[in-house]
């Protein structure tokens, strides 16, 4: 094939192949990326024209993970692979968000990303390699994209920081830490870690971007080398004359509009305002009403930024470190097992958390080796939030995304499954919202939790920085605790979570091209001055875990059994398990290690069912003293219940010291007596001893018929 190519370079350790030409001739731009046995693939294309009628640029990324790649058949009727899972939906994000920065402002044609997994070695997961791909491709091509970019992934294991870790240095590791920029800044940051300082966090960052210093090197080599020229796009602005007839005709009235601090007001005095704007300029420019609206964000944008840059006054008037008003409360829903609403300024978020038995984890099935989830943190944004009239929807992106961001905040500072044998569901329920909703929904669950009684390490919140900067970046605002507006027309939306130990949680939006350690540094210390004074408002209401779980939730108890007699508990076709549940009603989950988890709304019946798996599991001893029921009687001895499930035999002789010629001479059916054990076979056969009857059953038994003798060889002649 003389049009493949192949380029190779060294990224933390292991050799990276990019491979391009062979394969998909029909895309803007096509490449295979190969690390280990893991190989993934990326196709980029573009619509040849803008799509009418939007004022947004249009990029698609889809991330497709194959069950064929690990050698799997997906599950359920179909055998196909069907929608993404949500971690699929998270790699789709994590792709997107270091490329959309590098598009054109005004540019709406479609852009199409599709990564695609292809074969995957569990050492080198495919994340970061699409993300390198997704570069790679759009580099080459002939889309106006303003890159390369790249990718890596740093951990930090026993105080070193490694690029791309493997499986075991994974799960070792206090950080995960996704990371994207160009040669000269950073574009996006994705962590979850065990509380970590923010310098520790600071090393990582600029530790990771000296390897995406080389990878953008070398996919510049190969932009260089084989790269299509770049399109002259077709960029949206509205014309001059209606640019400057709006600017003169509007620019005091917008001043007005943006002097109200109060949102609600400010909303009612813009919605005049531009009602009055386009009746001025329906007649003068008909059918431009686009292009009037898109003179109006302009004007709105600039004039809020610059009286941030230039007066520090924000849009509510807050000072650039200063929060918003909190209130919180716990305990308000009688019937869940734990309740919490969390308030700062109009962001509002009402969090719930449930717990359930082990058995109610949430099962996964992906490409990696993750088979189920003990904790779930789901995250749900009805209209009614921001005002909107508009029905109910499954979670998107942006809503999965935010739950999972909310997860890897909390994971840190849970118990192990030892600790407190419970899975655990939080669900947050923005109930309205003007920015932050996703930390909101953080310090929400970690109220939550605590109020169901949860024993969690230390309450965590979090809080959302913004940046506002010039063009030169001479002048920079670093704002705490951002509001929809600042989100909206500012450059950044920087979310850290923690403790106030440490960072268990970071996510960074960035709508320029890139940040440098002098703004990330800034928002770092802001940020964790902020989250200290957030958990001291949270702490004033509830500092600890409540010591008591509600009355509603089950009550669990674990203890561990030899994992060899797993078997013994469960019984044939579950028999004996079952016929336990069914006795005691409660639920009974055991692992592969040999840990039951017992669950139940009343602590006897779990005991008792302890009590019974204790005594099938038993291991009788020399020695040992026992009461237990007599079961059968035969002519050489007699069989004793002595727990569970399990008989041990007393031989006649061992009934008395006195000869006797029948068993019944001394015990009788269902007496009950106290034996000892006087040996344990290699089978694990029980032989004992009477001491004495404790309790006569009142039933006389009949001696028991002699036993046959068994007859050996050939039967005789009739």
């Amino acid at each position: 094939m003389k049009n493949r190519k192949i380029y190779k370079m060294v990224i933390g350790g292991n050799e990276v192949e990019i491979e391009t030409g062979a394969y998909c001739g029909q895309t803007n731009g096509t490449c295979l990326v190969k690390c280990g046995e893991t190989v993934v693939m990326v196709n980029v294309t573009m619509s040849k024209s803008p799509r009418d009628g939007i004022d947004f640029f249009p990029l698609g990324v889809d991330y497709e993970e194959k069950m064929y790649s690990v050698g799997r058949i997906p599950g359920g009727f179909k055998k196909r692979e069907a929608r993404p899972s949500d971690k699929g939906i998270l790699v789709c994000r994590l792709i997107d968000r270091p490329l959309r920065p590098l598009f054109p402002k005004g540019f709406y044609n479609d852009v199409s990303v599709v990564a695609t997994c292809l074969s995957i070695e569990q050492d080198f997961p495919p994340e970061v390699y699409v993300m390198i791909g997704s570069s790679v491709a759009l580099s080459i091509s002939d889309i106006p994209f303003a890159g390369p970019t790249g990718s890596v992934v740093v951990g930090y294991v026993n105080g070193e920081y490694v690029i791309n870790p493997n499986q075991e240095q994974r799960d070792l590791s206090k950080l995960h830490l996704n990371l994207s920029g160009t040669k000269d800044a950073i574009l996006m940051v994705e962590a979850g870690c065990n509380e970590i300082s923010e310098s520790e966090m600071i090393a990582a960052i600029l530790f990771g971007h000296e390897e995406i210093k080389r990878i953008v090197a070398f996919i510049e080599s190969i932009q260089e080398e084989i790269g299509k020229t770049k399109i002259i796009p077709n960029i949206y602005s509205a014309g001059p004359e209606i640019y400057k007839a709006v600017r003169e005709y509007a620019d005091d009235l917008i001043d007005v509009t943006l002097n109200e601090f109060d949102r609600q007001a400010r909303q009612q005095l813009e919605e005049a305002f531009e009602a009055d704007v386009f009746a001025h300029f329906s007649d003068i420019y008909p059918g431009c009403k686009k292009d009037i609206a898109n003179v109006l964000y302009k004007m709105k944008k600039q004039k809020i930024r610059a009286k941030i840059l230039n007066s520090g006054i924000r849009p509510d008037g807050r000072s650039e470190t200063e929060i918003r008003h909190i209130w919180c409360e716990h305990g308000i829903l009688p019937r869940v097992h734990g309740s919490a609403v969390f308030t700062r300024g109009q962001t509002q978020v009402l969090n719930i958390a449930t717990l359930g038995t082990i058995g109610e984890v949430q099962k996964l099935e992906g490409l990696d080796n993750e088979v189920c989830k003990r904790y779930m943190h789901h995250y749900n944004f009805p209209g009614y939030s921001v005002g909107e009239a508009k029905p109910s929807r499954s979670p998107g992106r942006r809503e999965i995304g935010h739950g999972a961001l909310a997860e890897r905040a909390l994971e840190p500072v849970l118990p192990n499954e030892i600790a407190f044998p419970y899975t655990i569901r939080t669900v947050s329920e923005v109930m309205s919202s003007n920015g932050s909703s996703s930390m909101a929904s953080v310090c929400g669950s970690s109220l939550s939790l605590m109020d169901a009684g949860v024993p969690i390490k230390s309450p965590v919140a979090g809080v959302a920085m913004g940046l506002i900067s010039n063009e030169d970046k001479s002048i920079i605002k670093v704002l705490t605790d951002i509001q929809g507006l600042e989100d909206f027309l500012g450059d950044m939306d920087f979310k850290v979570a923690g403790t106030a130990a440490g960072i268990t949680a970071i996510q960074m939006d960035i709508k320029i091209k890139g940040i440098n350690e002098e703004i990330l540094r800034k928002a770092l210390e802001q940020a964790r001055v902020g989250r200290l004074e957030i958990l001291g408002k949270m702490n004033e209401v509830l500092s600890k875990a409540n010591t008591k779980l509600s009355k509603y939730a089950p009550k669990i108890i674990s203890f561990d059994i030899d994992p060899d007699k797993i078997r013994d508990v469960i019984g044939s076709g579950g028999k004996v398990i079952n016929k336990i549940i069914e006795d005691t009603g409660v639920k009974i989950d055991i692992n592969e290690t040999g840990t039951v988890f017992i669950a139940c709304i009343d602590y006897d019946k779990a005991e008792l069912a302890k009590e019974i798996i204790m005594s099938i599991v038993k291991v009788a001893e020399v020695g040992e003293i026992i009461q237990g029921k007599v079961v059968r009687l035969m002519d050489f001895g007699v069989f004793v219940n002595i727990s569970h499930g399990k008989d041990g035999m007393v031989h006649i002789s061992k009934l008395s010291d006195d000869r006797i010629e029948a068993v019944t001479e001394v015990v009788n059916q269902d007496d009950l007596v106290k034996v000892e054990v006087i040996k344990v076979d290699e089978k694990g056969r029980v032989d004992l001893k009477l001491i004495e009857v404790v309790e006569r059953s009142g039933i006389i038994s009949e001696p028991p018929a002699k036993s046959e003798p068994k007859q050996f060889g050939r039967a005789p002649r009739r």
